[in-house]
C-alpha cells in the first residue's frame, strides 16, 4: 500500500498538488500531513471518530470526489474539518483528553500500520489543519491517496 496525504489548498491548489502527486512527483510539504500504509477509508473512519468524540456523530464524514481529472484526489466534508478541528478545543467533564481517546481508538482499527503514539501525533497535526480552513480565503481540507 502506498501513502495518504492530507492538506489544506484552494481547490486550483489542490488540482495542481494532486497533478503532481499523480505523477509520482513530490509536493512540497506545507500544510500537509503524509501518512504511509493508509487509505482515504481510514480517514473516513477518523472522521467517525472524530465526531462521534465532539458529539455531532451521524453527519456525513464521507469524502467526496473533486473533479473527473483525478480520482484520487477527494475533500473533505465540512462536518468532518468541524468535528477534527473541535478536537482541540473539546472539554470533556471527565479527566480524559478527547484528542488522545481519539487517536487510540484511530490505532486500535484494523490493519492500522502505526501505533497510538503516531496516531496522536497524526491527529494533532491534522486537527490544527482543520482549524486553520478559511472559507474566506476559499481553502478546503482534501485526500490524495495513492
Amino acid at each position: 500500500m502506498g501513502f495518504t496525504e492530507i492538506f489544506v489548498a484552494t481547490h486550483d491548489g489542490a488540482l495542481k498538488r494532486a497533478g503532481i502527486l499523480d505523477q509520482g512527483g513530490s509536493a512540497p510539504a506545507g500544510d500537509a500531513v503524509r501518512i504511509q500504509g493508509i487509505s482515504d477509508f481510514e480517514v473516513e473512519q477518523l472522521g467517525d471518530l472524530a465526531g462521534t468524540a465532539v458529539h455531532a456523530g451521524g453527519a456525513d464524514y464521507e469524502l467526496t470526489m473533486v473533479d473527473v481529472s483525478s480520482d484520487s484526489l477527494l475533500a473533505v466534508p465540512a462536518a468532518m474539518v468541524r468535528a477534527l478541528a473541535d478536537l482541540l478545543s473539546y472539554e470533556t467533564e471527565g479527566e480524559g483528553n478527547v484528542l488522545d481517546d481519539v487517536a487510540e481508538q484511530w490505532a486500535a482499527q484494523d490493519d492500522m500500520p502505526f501505533e497510538a503514539a503516531q496516531a496522536r501525533a497524526y491527529v494533532q497535526h491534522l486537527a490544527e489543519l482543520a482549524a486553520r480552513i478559511d472559507d474566506s480565503e476559499r481553502t478546503g481540507l482534501y485526500v490524495w491517496s495513492s
